[in-house]
């Protein structure tokens, strides 16, 4: 069980935040404490396992469609 945590920018917010390699169930988890920001990925494949980003909207995609015409 080798676990790793590395600090980084949180992809959200911008405030300092954390990436744990879990070794073991081969899973990356990052968090931030500053605006609850979760995303839990597959550490072999990427696929998302779980995420939560408050501030971040459903309808970004109709905004991003919105922008690109």
């Amino acid at each position: 069980m080798n676990n790793i945590v590395q600090k980084i920018h949180c992809p959200n917010c911008g405030s300092e935040a954390e990436r744990h390699y879990i070794s073991d169930s081969q899973l990356t988890r990052t968090q931030c404490p500053t605006c609850d920001y979760l995303m839990i990925n597959c550490t072999r494949t990427g696929k998302v396992i779980e995420a939560y980003a408050p501030g971040i909207h459903v309808n970004l995609r109709q905004q991003l469609s919105a922008d690109i015409k």
